[in-house]
């Protein structure tokens, strides 16, 4: 009678592969679904306002620097080659949304021009980048 008990014992082993399967595939699922964000790539000064509030993924920034330059991905553009890169990026991410850094030295008229491009490139949620006041 003892020997079937421990016989039993032997025999009553969890099999782990399958769960290790659903633990893969499912990081294997959140990777690939996950929104990476997109680094304008320089570091501006950005103004303080007493309205700002804290946006939760945004994928793209887009930055404008105090010497008139604009910035995506680490990689300077012109603002006649703006919009075909916004909707290059929204192609990639139809659901992205995107932030404005304008410094706070920047030229107002080439951040509203920026905000243009982006809106006519079809995003749907564009903000402009502030520091809590």
């Amino acid at each position: 009678m003892r020997n079937h008990a421990q016989q039993q014992d032997e025999d009553a082993e969890i099999n782990m592969t399958p769960m290790l399967d659903v633990v893969f595939i499912m990081l294997i699922f959140f990777i690939v679904t996950a929104v990476f964000v997109k680094e304008a790539g320089v570091t501006v000064v950005k103004p303080e306002a007493e309205t700002a509030r804290l946006q939760k993924q945004v994928s793209v920034l887009i930055a404008v620097t105090a010497d008139g330059e604009i910035y995506i991905n680490q990689n300077p553009i012109k603002i006649d080659a703006l919009r075909n890169m916004v909707e290059k990026l929204l192609a990639e991410n139809p659901k992205g949304s995107m932030a404005i850094q304008g410094d706070e030295e920047a030229d107002a008229v080439l951040v509203m021009k920026v905000y243009d491009a982006v809106r006519d490139a079809g995003v749907g949620k564009i903000a402009i980048a502030t520091e809590m006041k």
